[in-house]
């Protein structure tokens, strides 16, 4: 049977959980523990950007999935990163793994970081990309940041992801047009688009993180990989440093002259970074 190792192929499958059914795609070789991949804000099954899901695929099996209420999985979108984080067990464990590596980006590496508190022995390796931590500074101000964005693309005809993700400047522009290009590579089985509804849900979630109690980092004992853009409009680079400190071991990698999407404007030298930290 032929290995499908390019995400565009991947067909998107169902599971049920909880009277929930998520919509999901997997793809490279079976078996083993996989790498399950949390996507960000707003994001749906198509958000992924190939050239950090096809490296990866290569090696390893390879899961993304429709967070509840989001994409083609059934459900309203939940209130809280908590219950994201036990939407997310659910479906880990509804496919029959009980230990998975997690790749997170955004909002992904909160529930990610939720899951790991939640379930210590469900999760082998860790990477946190974008992202920030409980009660991190100025997280709860994403959902002005995001808006204002929305405006600015929709004024200029753009994918709000230009301005949100990447740095209006000679580098970023065209870093972002590159990178909703490779989203569209994909043309056949796209992803039902997510409601303005489960994006405000999201974005009620993140400033509830954002101003909720610092979680006790230190017991987060996995081997965890940290990256992000030097200038992150969305969740401040800070966050990234701060995780770093409190996560004893990790390992951190800041791209220059880089914002929210970092690791894809920089694709060509993450995705090799991650694909070593993943390897088994």
């Amino acid at each position: 049977m032929n290995v499908i190792t390019a995400y565009k192929d991947a067909p998107t499958q169902t599971v049920d959980a909880k009277g929930v059914t998520y919509a999901y795609r997997e793809l490279g070789p079976k078996g083993g523990i996989p790498v399950v991949f949390f996507v960000h804000l707003a994001a749906n099954l198509d958000n992924w950007d190939p050239r950090i899901v096809d490296p990866i695929a290569q090696t390893r099996h390879v899961i993304a999935f429709d967070q509840r209420g989001v994409g083609a999985s059934t459900g309203k979108a939940p209130d809280s990163v908590e219950a994201m984080a036990d939407d997310a067990y659910a479906f880990v464990t509804a496919l029959g793994f009980d230990t998975i590596d997690v790749f997170s980006f955004s909002l992904g590496g909160m529930v990610a970081q939720a899951l790991v508190a939640k379930h210590p022995d469900l999760v082998r390796k860790l990477v946190l990309t974008g992202t920030g931590p409980a009660g991190g500074k100025d997280l709860d101000k994403i959902a002005g940041v995001t808006y204002y964005d929305i405006l600015r693309a929709t004024l200029n005809r753009s994918d709000p992801k230009e301005f949100l993700f990447f740095n209006r400047n000679a580098t970023g522009k065209p870093a972002a047009r590159a990178f909703v290009q490779r989203l569209e590579e994909r043309t056949a089985d796209r992803d039902t688009p997510t409601s303005l509804r489960a994006m405000q849900t999201q974005l009620k979630a993140i400033k509830k993180w954002g101003r909720s109690t610092p979680a006790d980092l230190s017991k987060i004992t996995q081997p965890t990989l940290i990256a992000n853009g030097d200038n992150d409009r969305m969740v401040p680079s800070v966050l990234s440093e701060d995780l770093h400190r409190r996560i004893k071991g990790s390992q951190l990698v800041i791209y220059p002259d880089s914002g929210h999407g970092g690791i894809f404007q920089f694709h060509d030298k993450f995705a090799p970074v991650a694909v070593e930290f993943l390897s088994l």
